[in-house]
Parts: C-alpha cells; sequence; structure tokens
C-alpha cells in the first residue's frame, strides 16, 4: 500500500519578497513583482524589465564565504531549504539522514556564471577560471548543496525539465516518499538567470513581453492583449513527509499531496499542440493517481504564462479534462505577479497550491481586463478569493514537450 505523503515546511525566495509571509501577502493583495531589470544595462535590449528578487541576502541563510561560490540558484535553494525547515520545525540528525532526500529542479542552471567565466577565459585566459566554476554551473547543485549544507543522506536528485522541472522534483519527491526511499525530502525548484544571454535568448523567441512602460501590468495571462512571458528569479522549496512521521512529531500540516503526473507532447521543441493533448493526459493521470474524479478538484494553479499560445492550448485542456465542471473551477496565474521562475515556476507554484489549500484562498490572476477568445473560464481576475477548495492542481508545461501536474487536498486524519 503506498504510503501518504503531506506538506509540513515552505520556504519561499520570490520577487514579491523573501519568506512566507512577504510573498502570500503579496500574492493575496494582488501585487506584481515585475518592474525594469537592474542586473545589467537593457539599453541594447527590446526587453528592458522582469522580475527581480529584491530583498535576499544570502549571509541571512549561509557562511558568507560558502555564498560566494555558489551561483545565485543554488543560494535561493539552500535559503528556500532553511526556511523550509524551520517553518516545518524539523532538524536533520545522523539518526535520520538517511531517511532525509532533496530533490529540487532548475531549468538553466549556472547561466550567468557561464557568462562571467567565458569572458574571463576569452580576455583573461583559461587560467584564471575559478576552481569553483563546475560546480556552480552544474544543475544539480541546488539539491547538491542542499544536501551537503543540511546533511541529507537520503535520495538526491535533480530535475532539468524546462519549465515543468520544479513540478517534477515535487512530483518524485512525493512517490520516493510513497514507494518507502525515505521518510521526508527537501524539495522544490529554483532559478536563477536575469541575465544577458537568457533575456537575450527569450527575446529572439519572441517569448517575452515588451511592454517595458508599464512593468506591473505586462504579466497579464488570459487577456487579450498579453504579449509573452516575465522573465523571474528565486526558489520555492517544501518540507514533504509521510503521514504517520508528520503526525508523530506533531508537524503542521498545510495539504497532502494525493496524485502526481507526468507525460510528454512528442510534437515540438517549444510549442504545445493545439489540442493540448500531453496536458490533457498529464493532469488525468495526476487524478487517476490521486484516485479523484474532476468534480473533485476546486482550484487550478495554471501554467499560465501570459503568452499567446499557452493561456489558449491551456484552457482548451483544462476544459476537455474537466468538461462543464471547468466552469464551475477557479483558475489562476500567480505568474502574473511573480513572472514565470521557469525550473523554479512548478516550486513556487506547488507552494502557492499548498498554501491555497491550506488558507481555503485562491490568488488572482492580475492585469486580467479582457479575457481572450476561448479563455473563458473563472480565472479568479484582479481580487483574491475566500473558497472551498478541497483539492486544487497545478501545472507546469515545458519546452520540449515535457508536462508535469501535481494534485493537492485539504489534510483530512
Amino acid at each position: 500500500m503506498s504510503r501518504r505523503v503531506v506538506v509540513t515546511g515552505v520556504g519561499l525566495v520570490t520577487p514579491l519578497g523573501t519568506g512566507i509571509q512577504k510573498t502570500w501577502e503579496g500574492l493575496c493583495a494582488g501585487r506584481s513583482g515585475i518592474d525594469r531589470i537592474t542586473r545589467f544595462d537593457t539599453s541594447d535590449y527590446d526587453v528592458k524589465i522582469a522580475a527581480e528578487v529584491k530583498d535576499f541576502e544570502a549571509e541571512a541563510f549561509m557562511d558568507k564565504k560558502v555564498a560566494k561560490h555558489l551561483d545565485l540558484f543554488v543560494q535561493y535553494a539552500v535559503a528556500g531549504a532553511r526556511m523550509a525547515l524551520d517553518d516545518a520545525n524539523f532538524a536533520v540528525t545522523e539518526e535520520n539522514a538517511t531517511r532525509v532526500g532533496s530533490i529540487t529542479g532548475t531549468g538553466l542552471g549556472g547561466l550567468p556564471t557561464i557568462e562571467k567565466y567565458h569572458s574571463v577565459c576569452l580576455e583573461r585566459g583559461n587560467r584564471r577560471i575559478t576552481p569553483f566554476f563546475i560546480p556552480m554551473v552544474i544543475p544539480n547543485m541546488g539539491a547538491g548543496q542542499i544536501s551537503i549544507v543540511y546533511k541529507t543522506k537520503g535520495p538526491n536528485l535533480s530535475t532539468s525539465t524546462a519549465c515543468a522541472a520544479g513540478t517534477h522534483a515535487v512530483g518524485e519527491a512525493f512517490r520516493s516518499i510513497a514507494r518507502g526511499d525515505a521518510d521526508v525530502v527537501i524539495t522544490g525548484g529554483s532559478e536563477s538567470v536575469v541575465c544577458p544571454l537568457a533575456v537575450g535568448g527569450f527575446n529572439a523567441m519572441k517569448a517575452l513581453s515588451r511592454r517595458n512602460d508599464e512593468p506591473a501590468r505586462a504579466s497579464r495571462p488570459f487577456d487579450r492583449d498579453r504579449d509573452g512571458f516575465i522573465i523571474s528569479e528565486g526558489a520555492g522549496i517544501l518540507i514533504l513527509e509521510e503521514l504517520e512521521h508528520a503526525k508523530a512529531r506533531g508537524a503542521r500540516i498545510y495539504a497532502e499531496v494525493a496524485g502526481y503526473g507526468l507525460s510528454g507532447d512528442g510534437f515540438h521543441m517549444a510549442a504545445p499542440p493545439e489540442d493540448g493533448d500531453g496536458a490533457v493526459r498529464c493532469m488525468r493521470m495526476a487524478l487517476a493517481d490521486a484516485g479523484m474524479s474532476p468534480e473533485d478538484i476546486d482550484y487550478i494553479n495554471a501554467h499560465g504564462t501570459s503568452t499567446p499560445l499557452n493561456d489558449l492550448v491551456e484552457s482548451r485542456a483544462i476544459k476537455t479534462v474537466f468538461g462543464e465542471h471547468a466552469y464551475r473551477l477557479a483558475v489562476s496565474s500567480t505568474k502574473s505577479m511573480t513572472g514565470h521562475m521557469l525550473g523554479g515556476a512548478g516550486g513556487i507554484e506547488a507552494a502557492f497550491t499548498a498554501l491555497s489549500v491550506h488558507h481555503q484562498i485562491a490568488p488572482p490572476t492580475i492585469n486580467l481586463e479582457n479575457p481572450s477568445d476561448e479563455c473563458d473560464l473563472d480565472y479568479v481576475p484582479n481580487q483574491a478569493r475566500e473558497m472551498r477548495i478541497r483539492a486544487a492542481v497545478s501545472n507546469s508545461f515545458g519546452f520540449g514537450g515535457t508536462n508535469a501536474v501535481i494534485v493537492m487536498k485539504r489534510y483530512e486524519g
């Protein structure tokens, strides 16, 4: 029999603020974390806006010397893990370390560090490359450093599945506990690539919004005037725990992880099929894994990137899976406020889904003024909503046609 898995801790580093309180309050207030890019000079760039983390201080979570040798996506992951462990009131010890895992996702890993040392190599020679370069940039170092810093010795895994990476990590952590490989897993996603190469690259694909004069209004999922996503950064880390283990120590439970689905489109490197077939199969798999019917779901935290194709196809997929019930669901895109954190998105959105179930609040989709054709669902426009949320779905879909969906529900003993 599969073991039950619950969420007992959350740690957040987002453009709305570091920590659960700042971010959750910002979400519920409908505040945007999007502004002008400060990380580099954008004078020669078509895109001048992003969702940067503004209040992060690495020294609050780790030794300054340690932080110096970690790419920012790793710093965010380690900090998120610290907050999540504290929130769960859980400590890794010599006695439990082999039963505690670290599974996180990222999309592009240490791209800013690659940029930096590529320039150093060309301008000053290869001998000026730091010996920390490779460990700084490899994508598994989020999970690796969490394991090293907090001394976990259970499953240590990193997913790198584009914008689905964080959700795949949470799903794999869920399965790891369910099948008995671990009792506790520190999981989620992190990303930090607000840098020239990433902004220039996504802009070349025409994937980014160019609404530079109105940063806070630029991310507008499901709106007819949406023109692309906003690149973002940060981390969302959760503590997943086997239910009896959590109960035995009197842990507070945010939500129960009930199901996980994953699928491939087999279609295109960057675009979903028009009927959303991969997303449809992924949501159905997650519901089946949870033993739930479509009518059991009250809220969906949508992938909702604010790109013309994604929002249309995701809306179609939801209608295919949920039928008439799709019109009774609340569906919202928190990317309207946080921007798109790429491989970290599934981590923060899994955390948001757990908090939504716990607080019985659906965060809004801000900037939704004129829903576009076929985007005719209840997207919780512009204001958060207190409502009954028995169970919720979080969707993530990535380049390469990779899809991940998790289901969370209210914990009932």
